[in-house]
């Protein structure tokens, strides 16, 4: 039997040995062949032939040596992230928002519209359009220079790209979501649900970088999770993980009601405030009804939470959404709340982000593409 790799398997060891030179040229200064071999635990040929092969196909950009340096200066690499641009897109209840970026996921330019919650499905679907025409425009970049789409929404999502199950925005259910946006951009195009983006975007970037076992909350209109097992999002077998909040039990679906049953009480706006934000305002003055319709929101929103919790035992618990502004108010009496259920409360976040780390985890559902391309399409 020959101990050569096969052919299938050498073409899969070089997409495992390019994705690692990937990563570690992911980092904010270029790196040598020698120290990449270093990092990558690869072979200086291998690295070498890899790098080759990148630099060729320009996803690889060679860097002027360094100052000062004493005779035959070393070459030296880092990732072309000018050699495409991606696009995420989050298509919510209140908004669509388009992000238009390189590919190491800094925005060049972004669109947001504010959405009527009530719309139907295709006035919702023409808000989304415009917005993406819009994004695009300001970018500078036609449609065809899109090398990958990333697309959040609400509900459940098939592999498809399309909408199994939405219950909180009208004529949602059904909808293909990825065959509507394929008609405005012609590369690859996946969708997926806006609580699991929210998580993949701390991740990558944001406030659980650091951490291999997260629990996502996804704190403002809409109650939801995101998990990160290992350091990988976690969808589940059929792409439901985290839909704690269908089981009444688990409070999530009626924790907004102690808000908005504030709101009916105390109809006049405060400067500078509306809707539910109102509610964090007052309580963040101290006022007493509202400093208890907050904490019965976080009350229940700590019942699923724990049992989350509970189930993964997470490094981290970060609260993001909407209602991620108004934290002060919120993680000490979550704190609390996590300290009566679990056996050991992790470390509390809260996202930089706000409402927009949604589309930046499309955004970085886009670059998986992207790198997956990158990798296959290495010469065998």
């Amino acid at each position: 039997m020959s101990e050569q790799p096969a052919g299938g398997d050498l073409s899969r060891l070089r997409q495992l040995n390019a994705a690692a030179v990937l990563r570690e040229l992911r980092g904010d200064q270029p790196l040598t062949l020698t120290e990449l071999s270093k990092r990558t635990r690869l072979s200086r040929a291998s690295t070498e032939d890899v790098a080759r092969d990148l630099l060729g196909r320009g996803w690889l950009t060679e860097v002027a040596p360094a100052s000062g340096s004493v005779g035959r200066p070393a070459r030296r690499y880092r990732f072309n992230a000018g050699a495409g641009r991606l696009l995420g897109i989050d298509i919510g209840g209140h908004k669509a928002l388009a992000l238009v970026t390189d590919l190491d996921g800094e925005v060049l330019n972004q669109s947001r519209i504010e959405v009527d919650p009530e719309l139907g499905r295709r006035e919702r679907l023409a808000v989304l359009d415009r917005c993406v025409r819009k994004a695009l425009a300001g970018a500078g970049v036609e449609a065809g220079q899109i090398g990958s789409t990333g697309v959040a929404t609400t509900g459940l999502v098939d592999g498809t790209g399309k909408v199994m199950l939405s219950d909180s925005l009208p004529e949602w259910t059904g909808v293909d979501l990825g065959a509507h946006v394929r008609r405005l951009v012609p590369g690859p195009v996946r969708v997926e649900n806006d609580c699991k983006l929210a998580a993949l975007a701390e991740t990558w970037r944001g406030v659980a970088r650091y951490a291999k076992d997260v629990v996502f909350l996804l704190a403002g209109l809409r109650t939801g999770a995101g998990l990160i097992i290992d350091g990988k999002l976690h969808r589940g077998f059929a792409n439901w993980s985290g839909e704690i909040g269908a089981l009444p039990a688990a409070g999530w679906q009626q924790a907004p009601h102690h808000l908005q049953t504030w709101l009916e009480r105390n109809p006049r706006p405060a400067p500078g405030a509306s809707g539910l934000e109102r509610v964090f305002l007052a309580a963040r003055g101290g006022e007493q009804e509202a400093l208890e319709a907050v904490r019965g929101y976080v009350s229940d929103l700590a019942v699923g939470a724990s049992a989350l919790v509970l189930t993964l035992d997470p490094q981290l618990v970060v609260i993001g959404g909407g209602f991620s502004r108004s934290a002060d108010v919120m993680v000490e009496p979550l704190r609390r709340e996590l300290d009566r259920w679990c056996l050991r409360t992790p470390e509390i976040r809260v996202s930089a982000f706000a409402d927009e780390g949604v589309a930046l985890g499309a955004v970085r559902l886009a670059l998986d593409e992207v790198e997956s391309t990158i990798t296959t399409g290495l010469r065998p």
